[in-house]
């Protein structure tokens, strides 16, 4: 019995990456489509083909990639490298933008309009150079300005009560509580804002602040020098001190205290909220007291009445970066992205090929290197990983800064062998 002949359809495999790429098909392929719009992304990936089709050999061994994974690994190796670069710069930046407009973001990455982002959107922040600020060291040091009463952005409000005849304690909370009934008819500043927060006494007295002149002493400061604590007129002897401007603020604060406690007569301690007047009032004593305090609010609640960054940025992942678009990717960007994207692709092939170790043939079978392509690939994808961050790295701001330091020391360090030129007149 005659065997039959069979005629195949094809004497090729099915899937053959070509020589070259096409335009026309690459944003059908593409998973994301983020830089669909960008013509010279379309160019770069479709020339990808062209180079992944040489550097795997495809003139020799066929390749068994479609042109659309080439296409899908070019935009993950386009998005990766956006990826590394805006991780790098928030390095560079944080610290100066906490608490500035941040944005809302669609699920490709991509900044949105929103109510914090409309000014933002399109304005790609990731590529500017920001102005250093000290976003955080200016926050930290407006909490020790309010602390010490020196400025700050927390908001002091004042109030007052009416002595009763030998009643010492007062209860400042529940007092300022019933004046800031939001349903109260009396116009206050802190009218709504109490409620049962605690509130933080700041200052107590019974009289309106005194001039700035009795800050310097009891001859009302004319012609004082020095330590203000020590010296009073100009003498014969006069000693004159150069002392620094923290220290007169201190000695202000003490005087501005001995002119409300230790002048006035009264003294007084707070426990908790409970003031407790020392000695018990009389009816003739002053009708009222007042206090200086503070409303305590929560770290991220926003005033009313004015934005202090709380609703901005607060970490790396609430920078308003957008992926860097295509074009402001220059050529060592490009040559990255072409390298990461050959691996990717080496990948991938390396997978398909492991689905079968061995190819029967007619008295052989051909092994296919699967494994070690997927090896191969993998350890080059961290080692570009690695290349660029470290590269990157080099570059921090706070680097550039110091690579300048040693150049100016290298500088001045030939300067001063070089001959000084002697004028001849």
């Amino acid at each position: 019995m005659a065997f039959p002949t069979l005629t195949p359809t094809s004497t090729t495999s099915r899937t053959i990456l070509p020589v070259t790429g096409n335009t026309d098909n690459v944003v059908a392929n593409l998973p994301f489509g983020i830089y669909a719009g960008s013509a010279d992304f379309l160019s770069g990936a479709s020339d990808q083909v062209a180079y992944i089709y040489k550097k795997l050999g495809g003139d020799v061994l066929d390749i068994e990639l479609t042109t659309g994974s080439v296409y899908a690994m070019y935009e993950e190796a386009v998005l990766e490298y956006s990826y590394i670069v805006n991780v790098h710069q928030a390095k560079n930046i944080l610290s100066d933008v906490l608490g500035d407009s941040t944005g809302t973001f669609d699920h490709d990455g991509s900044l949105k309009e929103s109510t914090l982002s409309g000014s933002l959107s399109g304005s790609h922040v990731a590529l500017k150079y920001p102005k250093f600020e000290f976003s955080y060291a200016r926050r930290v040091s407006n909490a020790m300005s309010s602390e010490v009463g020196v400025g700050g952005n927390i908001t002091e409000y004042s109030a007052s009560f009416t002595t009763v005849a030998n009643q010492q304690d007062y209860d400042l909370q529940s007092i300022i509580s019933s004046s800031a009934d939001p349903t109260d008819g009396d116009n206050v500043g802190y009218k709504g804002k109490v409620g049962n927060k605690r509130i933080l006494i700041k200052k107590v007295y019974y009289k309106t602040p005194a001039s700035m002149w009795r800050f310097y002493g009891y001859y009302g400061g004319l012609n004082v020098v020095g330590n203000l604590a020590s010296y009073g007129q100009y003498a014969d002897d006069s000693t004159f001190e150069v002392i620094p401007v923290w220290h007169n603020r201190l000695q202000s604060m003490a005087f501005e205290s001995a002119i409300y406690v230790r002048n006035s007569h009264y003294s007084y301690e707070i426990k908790g909220n409970k003031l407790r007047l020392f000695p018990a009032p009389e009816t003739f004593t002053p009708s009222k007291i007042w206090f200086q305090f503070t409303v305590q609010t929560d770290a991220w609640e926003e005033d009313a009445d004015r934005t202090t960054g709380a609703d901005g940025i607060n970490n790396m992942n609430t920078l308003p970066f957008d992926n860097i678009p295509y074009k402001n990717i220059n050529a060592i960007g490009k040559q990255w992205i072409r390298r990461f994207s050959l691996s990717l692709s080496k990948e991938t092939l390396g997978q398909i090929r492991s689905k079968f170790s061995t190819i029967p043939i007619p008295g052989e079978s051909v092994t296919l290197n699967g494994a070690e392509l997927v090896t191969q690939a993998k350890e080059e994808q961290e080692k570009l990983r690695e290349e660029l961050k470290t590269v990157l790295d080099e570059m921090t701001y706070d680097k550039l800064m110091q690579i300048d330091s040693t150049l100016v020391e290298a500088a001045n360090k030939i300067n001063q062998h070089m001959p000084n030129l002697i004028f001849m007149g």
